[in-house]
């Protein structure tokens, strides 16, 4: 009877400790925290399995090089931002992620080992809480799988496909000043007509009679 009673208090208190321990608000939210115990682990776990399970199987080497270079067009407008550049740093929003941002064009970010349905399923449904997000909606099945070829191949890139992997001028400009008020046009002042001399032997007009 005892151990029957200390089960069902000990069922009874995991969740209100959970419920007090997430209301209080300790439990790691920003991304500058650290994570919680076997988080990585229970995440990376539940990932790979679901990935697994799922993912399509294409043979990257049917992919062209026109392919290629369409997946780089994509990968610039959509990824870099995030994931980088070859031979860049990384950028500000991407230090700042948690969990980190890979860097695909790195020894340590590459996923050239990964089969390119595993990228396509990560590009096409996102992951939750890391801040890759879905682009099922945004890109076409095409796209998904160009882009995901892309870096699938990155050590193995023809030059004209890393040519178009360059980091983008800056075409900023300075935002004009508002102006203060309505334009105001300088006066204009009235037409002067210019006065003809009389012609010689001309009789003058007469004054006019007083009335």
């Amino acid at each position: 009877m005892k151990f029957l009673l200390g089960l069902i208090v000990g069922v009874l208190l995991v969740p209100a400790v959970l419920y007090v321990y997430l209301s209080s608000g300790a439990a790691p939210a920003a991304a500058t925290d650290s994570p919680l115990p076997f988080e990585k682990l229970l995440a990376r776990g539940s990932l790979r399995a679901r990935i697994a399970r799922e993912h399509p199987n294409k043979d990257v080497a049917q992919f062209t090089t026109p392919d290629l270079l369409l997946g780089a067009e994509v990968y610039q407008k959509n990824c870099a931002f995030c994931h980088g550049l070859p031979g860049q740093p990384p950028s500000a929003a991407a230090k700042g992620m948690f969990p980190d941002a890979p860097q695909l064009f790195t020894q340590e970010g590459t996923v050239t080992d990964d089969p390119v349905g595993v990228t396509y399923w990560k590009v096409k449904n996102g992951i939750r809480l890391t801040g890759m997000p879905s682009f099922g909606s945004a890109l076409t099945e095409d796209q998904m799988w160009q882009v995901s070829a892309l870096v699938t191949r990155a050590d193995k890139l023809a030059p004209e496909v890393l040519a178009e992997l360059k980091p983008l001028p800056d075409v900023t400009s300075p935002v004009p000043a508002m102006p203060l008020g309505p334009a105001i046009p300088p006066a204009v002042a009235p037409a002067q007509h210019p006065v003809l001399p009389a012609p010689s032997g001309a009789t003058p007009p007469a004054p006019p009679s007083p009335r």
